[in-house]
């Protein structure tokens, strides 16, 4: 057994991207930010859905074409079809996000 909330480096100059579980058809990431955020112009285009979960901290994404900023904050989820591109523009700088 494991938590999702140990193991989290002192010092995060990069995030920290840790895969929990891959299949054919699933792969599970503990994604660890902190004040992180995509790089300018980068946008994800994934070839499969993306589900996040934030389980602590505050995420601002931006999906392409959508005006609006998604907000998550701890408890909150968000499905990302697949080709929907996104991009991570903010993350507490105060805190871990995970």
């Amino acid at each position: 057994m494991s938590s999702l909330f140990e193991r989290i480096p002192a010092e995060l100059p990069d995030e920290l991207f840790e895969t929990i579980c891959a299949s054919d058809h699933l792969k599970i990431e503990r994604i660890v930010s902190k004040g992180h955020a995509s790089p300018e112009g980068l946008w994800y285009d994934q070839e499969r859905h993306e589900f996040v979960l934030v389980l602590q901290g505050i995420a601002h994404l931006k999906i392409e074409g959508k005006e609006d900023i998604v907000s998550l904050k701890a408890g909150d989820y968000l499905n990302i079809a697949s080709h929907v591109k996104h991009r991570v523009e903010w993350t507490d700088p105060s805190c871990e996000t995970i």
